[in-house]
Parts: structure tokens; C-alpha cells; sequence
């Protein structure tokens, strides 16, 4: 069973970089037809897609995060990685690495088959 694991700072400061990583065990992130994504959910709002990496390596973005988003992967770990330049206090979330059968943009459609934990972040001076 393919298990997903989120890792990266807890705390940010405005303007910076937020960097996470999704290390993937029990499964490649080169199979065919799975996306691995990047979906956030900040206090007391639903689930937001951010984005995926598919196994081509090919990146698809949320049109509103797209300037100010990258996924990119690393196959030899297994990993793949979300960077979101300039983050703001609207950026505080729990963050989450998921793998989807196809890309499915809605994060509570049917397709979502592996999911992690989620790690907080909060964006604060």
C-alpha cells in the first residue's frame, strides 16, 4: 500500500519561500496514470488544490497559485516537492501530498486514493 509522507517547516516568515516534500513509500512516483498533488486547507476553509507532478514529470498548477507555485520531483528518493514563493499569512494551512488516478483538481472527488497526514504551517513574522 503506497503511503505519503509530508515533511518541512512548521513556521515561515512573509515573503519567504515555503518548501515541502512528500517522500512516497510502497509505490514509485513514475507509474503511469497517478498524479501526485499538493492540496492545502487553511482554518476554516475547504481543501484547495494547488497543483500535481505526473510521471512524465509534467507540473499542473491551480490558476490562482500558478505565479507563485512549482512542483517539481525527485525520483532516485522517491519524493516529490511544492515551493510557493512569497507566502502570506492567507498561506497558513495544513498542507497535504495526495495521489490521484488521473488529474482531479477537485481534492474531495473520487480518485483520491493515498493521502498524508498533513503538516501545518503558519505563516508569521
Amino acid at each position: 500500500q503506497v503511503q505519503l509522507q509530508e515533511s518541512g517547516p512548521g513556521l515561515v516568515k512573509p515573503s519567504q519561500t515555503l518548501s515541502l516534500t512528500c517522500t512516497v513509500s510502497g509505490g514509485s512516483v513514475t507509474i503511469n496514470y497517478y498524479y501526485w498533488n499538493w492540496i492545502r486547507q487553511p482554518p476554516g476553509k475547504e481543501l484547495e488544490w494547488m497543483g500535481a507532478i505526473y510521471h512524465t514529470g509534467a507540473a499542473y498548477y491551480n490558476p490562482s497559485l500558478k505565479s507563485r507555485t512549482s512542483i517539481s520531483r525527485d525520483t532516485s528518493k522517491n519524493q516529490f516537492t511544492l515551493h510557493l514563493n512569497s507566502v502570506t499569512p492567507e498561506d497558513t494551512a495544513v498542507y497535504y501530498c495526495a495521489r490521484s488516478f488521473g488529474l482531479i483538481r477537485n481534492p474531495t472527488a473520487d480518485g483520491y486514493d493515498s493521502w498524508g497526514q498533513g503538516t501545518r504551517v503558519t505563516v508569521s513574522s
